[in-house]
């Protein structure tokens, strides 16, 4: 069978893989998606839903943002409780305006997709790649269920059991750390609009209130790593939410719990992000735990940094437009880790711990807590940091990247 041709390959259709079709499809690229999963699967799995200023900059400047500036909120402050002290950390103010989009992730893939289907874009569902190899000239053969798909570039944005890495020489995942715990996760019912993130740093385990809709809320709990999560039953996790939490008459009542999960908290980074013609974004190339809410940012910043590059390679001839993706996507990556580990330290507890030594360790993280809150380097840095300050690369076609640099990578996380 002679295989089909394309440009470029993209395999998953989650963040990084949608942002980087709509960009190379827009500007003339010949470009292919294939998803595993169903498109209702992909709409409708509830996963994060908080976006950094510079990630709806980015989808605004592309026309993408329309419904999420809509219907989305601007979130610029969060609390955290410990020790019976709820310190507000108000970031929108300590980084000079930089704040938070509040928009769940499956109604920016609805956007994302029926954005790319206006454009003339299709996307292969329920079609996965089983297999990536290379042809005599080192093309990428992509072995999908309609045959063999030849490629100048294939990107991985499959997660972290990507074939796309799975076809790199070495095999080599990257380091990784699996923490001391997990998140026990929580879908709910709310009574009113949660008005502000908030975290709990307890003797007992960390627990979390995010917001999503005007009536549903996301909430975690810190449990042991592997635990079963058929030991939580609703008046177990109502009970500790309430405690830990420290929920109290103004704040929003749990209705419903709509679903539970767990969270097996894990971070990794891989040694590479490129063998040759095969790219990796997103998951496929570095996880990082839901400290920080930076897995969808961090996906969205890949895409946008590579498809600057690709632009800058298949448009403008410029051999060398590739070469400095890998560098400065792993650099971020690493900063997004490190950040997201400190942030996980602030909030856990060392396991084991007696008595005496909790409220050691609880009034040490006090401290830190309002230094954050507090005007200053220190706060200005984790508000920035946090928020998601800066810009991803534009590319020059559109009118608002004329005038500006464009695509030098220079991204930050």
């Amino acid at each position: 069978m002679t295989p089909r041709t394309t440009t470029v390959a993209i395999v998953g259709a989650g963040p990084a893989g949608l942002v980087l079709a709509h960009v190379l499809h827009r500007a003339g690229i010949a470009v292919t998606v294939h998803e595993r999963q169903s498109r209702a699967a992909v709409e409708s799995a509830a996963r994060a839903g908080v976006l950094e200023h510079r990630v709806v900059e980015y989808l605004r400047a592309l026309g993408l943002a329309d419904r999420l500036t809509a219907e989305g909120e601007r979130h610029g402050r969060c609390e955290i409780t410990c020790l019976g002290e709820n310190v507000l950390v108000d970031y929108g103010v300590l980084s000079g305006g930089v704040r938070h989009w509040v928009y769940p992730q499956q109604l920016l893939l609805r956007d994302l997709i029926a954005g790319y289907e206006r454009d003339g874009g299709a996307i292969a569902f329920e079609r996965p790649v089983r297999s990536v190899t290379a042809d005599a000239d080192g093309r990428p053969v992509l072995d999908t269920a309609d045959g063999p798909l030849r490629a100048e570039y294939a990107i991985g944005c499959d997660g972290a059991h990507s074939v796309v890495a799975a076809a790199f020489p070495d095999g080599d995942t990257g380091p990784g750390r699996r923490y001391p715990y997990d998140w026990l996760t929580v879908l709910a019912r709310i009574s009113r609009p949660v008005e502000q993130i908030r975290y709990a740093v307890h003797a007992d385990g960390f627990a979390g209130m995010m917001p999503r809709t005007a009536d549903v809320g996301r909430f975690y709990l810190e449990v042991p790593a592997d635990e079963d999560p058929a030991g939580w039953d609703e008046r177990r996790i109502r009970a500790e939410l309430g405690r830990r939490l420290e929920l109290g008459g103004e704040d929003p009542a749990l209705g419903a719990l709509l679903e539970t999960g767990m969270l097996r908290m894990r971070g990794r980074v891989a040694h590479r992000m490129r063998a040759g013609r095969l790219l990796l974004a997103g998951d496929a190339a570095h996880t990082v735990t839901p400290s920080g809410a930076k897995g969808l940012n961090s996906a969205v910043a890949d895409a946008a940094d590579l498809a600057a590059c690709l632009l800058a390679e298949l448009l403008d001839g410029d051999p060398t437009g590739l070469d400095g993706y890998q560098r400065r996507r792993l650099d971020a990556a690493w900063q997004t880790q490190e950040f997201s580990d400190q942030l996980l330290d602030l909030l856990h507890l060392p396991a084991g711990l007696p008595p005496a030594q909790r409220e050691f360790a609880l009034r040490l993280r006090l401290e830190r807590i309002r230094r954050i809150a507090a005007p200053g380097p220190e706060g200005a840095a984790f508000a920035l940091a946090y928020a998601g300050a800066g810009e991803l690369p534009l590319p020059a076609m559109w009118p608002s990247a004329q005038g500006a640099a464009v695509a030098t990578g220079a991204t930050g996380r």
